[in-house]
């Protein structure tokens, strides 16, 4: 089987180019998370927030690489991990540009924003933003948003490589010529009406050492 028929491929590319569009967006929501109304990013902690956007991401990386009608099971362990990678980058690189902006200017409350986005604010609060991934289970939930994405994606691809194996499988089994199944040199042969069902019985050649049969009168 190929690749480009099991769509392994396009799946790969497509879905690795979605996982950075979605590590992208998903920086910039927690860089500018200080700017949105106080109900939306503290209803519950933040938790439903972050967890609406981790199904999001989710659902972008499954669809994306299942557009091609894909068949390999290869894939969904890729799905898995473009999920929850696009997550752990999103969060990494706003948090990491959000806490260097609040070192670099601790007495300045006004948000943070794409003027703070450089390398050395990135570098600087990188070390505080992978703490966070050191701490245990039970104090943070970084990890639980991460789990959430890459658990979602690769059940959503799972569903769709299966509805797409089912359905080639019954197109197959619906076509003709397959092994096994009716084909053309099945079909019964045609007969004009009024065809004797066995052909005639060929008369013999005539033999020149064989005499003939007398005429009867």
């Amino acid at each position: 089987m190929s690749h480009k028929r099991s769509g392994l491929l396009p799946g790969l590319f497509f879905g690795l180019l979605a996982a950075l569009i979605c590590a992208a967006g998903l920086g910039v929501a927690v860089l500018y998370q200080e700017s949105l109304p106080e109900e939306v990013t503290g209803f519950g902690g933040g938790v439903p927030v972050s967890l609406a956007l981790a199904l999001l991401i989710a659902v972008i990386v499954a669809l994306a690489m299942g557009a091609r009608r894909p068949r390999s099971l290869l894939l969904l362990p890729f799905a898995f991990l473009y999920g929850g990678a696009a997550v752990a980058a999103g969060q990494i690189t706003g948090s990491s540009v959000l806490i260097g902006a609040g070192l670099r200017a601790p007495g300045d409350r006004a948000p943070a924003g794409f003027s703070d986005v450089d390398l050395p604010t990135f570098n600087e609060g990188l070390p505080h933003a992978l703490r966070v991934y050191r701490e245990p289970l039970t104090e943070t939930t970084a990890w639980l948003y991460i789990a959430v994405a890459a658990l979602a994606a690769f059940a959503l691809l799972t569903l769709r490589v299966l509805r797409v194996r089912r359905a080639q499988r019954a197109e197959a089994a619906e076509s003709p010529g397959e092994p096994g199944q009716p084909g053309d040199s099945d079909k019964p042969e045609y007969r004009a009406p009024f065809e004797p069902a066995q052909p005639p019985t060929p008369k013999p050649t005539t033999d020149l050492f064989t005499p003939r049969k007398p005429a009867r009168d």
